[in-house]
């Protein structure tokens, strides 16, 4: 995002490298790294400074699209919301499918959607305040996402010019619309919130590593689980979580074949990751073992929330099904889709580690009320000792 404005304001002059990519990248992921050594209170208002940024600009960017665009330049309803407006860029796949790829970009924007929960440890009433963020964040990004995708799209002018020298269709379509100054202006603050969101995501994994690690699953002996005490965060988990988010970059810089098969597998594990808990759940819902006592955000063991659990768990299968396709056709050797195999070895490693070796020492996370399995020592109190986050 940052080079597409940098070759909006050189004419397309500047050359945009794998290189210059990948070493923007690593310099973000550094900025993120620091930011998140930060105490939890200070991240806090990181994220509500985030929150204001993302909304306003959101809203202005539509308001002034709207304003600026004029009514003969708009496209007709058709176009936004039938048979006109269905593009297919596949170059073979049938237009079904070319709209089920459309909805790739969506189910990236969601995806991530929880958050919250790896870093509810370190708030007041999580059990009330991690769904309901979750809840409030995923209904906001679906309405004002929604809103904003109509508006570019109404506004877009010829679909022949995008997505432009920039590479980028949203920075092209507010530059036609909006002027060169204006929009530079504006897309400071989109960067800003895509960066916001690099952040509020290294802060999430970090917590899961953490968490790994402090409920042995990780070899490390707990070594990633140690807390630094003047931030009272895991500053060792903070700086893994920046190492290993570099791999992936340079990968890119080796191969974007493999760089992009290994951000849709992000994607996919994380969507498989959510409806693993919510399968299991339900298979050993009347289990003697299962000590399964409802938090206050409960849809209960009807008909509701059985159809809840069956429709995610429908709906990110399909999805992950969708993510494994190849965008064209016909399929080469340089846009192969390698998502799913490449998820499927992960899912076969992890599962050799688990039977060989983790099962051993990894017996789930520790109970929030202590009632859990007993394992020999009180897991909720080695939990608390471990770790005491400073709320927000």
């Amino acid at each position: 995002m940052i080079l597409a404005a940098v070759s909006i304001s050189t004419d397309g002059t500047y050359p945009i490298t794998s290189g210059k990519v990948v070493g923007l990248t690593i310099g973000l992921l550094i900025i993120n790294s620091i930011l998140n050594t930060f105490k939890t209170r200070q991240l806090a208002y990181f994220t509500c400074s985030f929150m204001f940024i993302n909304l306003g600009a959101t809203l202005l960017i539509i308001i002034l699209l709207l304003a600026t665009t004029p009514r003969s330049d708009m496209h007709s309803v058709s176009y936004l919301f039938g048979a006109d407006g269905l593009i297919n860029g596949t170059g073979g796949w049938n237009d079904g499918v070319s709209f089920l790829l459309g909805l790739l970009s969506v189910q990236w924007t969601l995806t991530g959607y929880d958050c919250t929960a790896h870093i509810s440890e370190e708030l007041r009433r999580a059990a009330y305040a991690a769904p309901a963020a979750i809840m409030i964040a995923y209904a906001g990004t679906a309405i004002f996402g929604w809103i904003l995708s109509i508006v570019l799209v109404l506004c877009s002018g010829s679909f022949t010019d995008l997505p432009g020298p920039s590479g980028s269709a949203f920075l092209t379509i507010m530059v036609l619309r909006l002027g060169y100054r204006t929009s530079i202006a504006l897309w400071v603050f989109v960067c800003m919130t895509a960066f916001f969101i690099a952040q509020t995501g290294m802060q999430a994994v970090s917590r899961a590593i953490y968490a790994f690690s402090r409920d042995h699953v990780l070899p490390d002996r707990e070594f990633f689980a140690h807390i630094t005490h003047s931030t009272q965060t895991p500053l060792r988990a903070v700086w893994l979580t920046a190492v290993l988010s570099v791999l992936p970059a340079l990968l890119y810089l080796a191969s974007a074949v493999a760089g992009n098969a290994v951000f849709a597998l992000s994607a996919m594990s994380l969507d498989l990751s959510y409806v693993i808990p919510i399968i299991l759940r339900r298979i050993f819902h009347s289990h003697p073992e299962v000590m399964f006592k409802p938090g206050p955000y409960y849809m209960g063991d009807g008909w509701l929330g059985a159809f809840a659990n069956v429709w995610c768990t429908v709906w990110t299968i399909f999805i992950c099904v969708v993510f494994s396709l190849p965008t064209e056709l016909p399929v080469t050797a340089t846009n192969m889709n390698y998502a799913a195999p490449v998820t499927l070895g992960l899912l076969i490693v992890t599962g050799l580690w688990y039977v060989l070796s983790a099962h051993r020492h990894y017996h789930g996370p520790p109970s929030g009320d202590g009632n859990g399995l007993d394992m020999g020592h009180n897991v909720l109190e080695k939990a608390n000792n471990a770790v005491k986050f400073e709320e927000p």
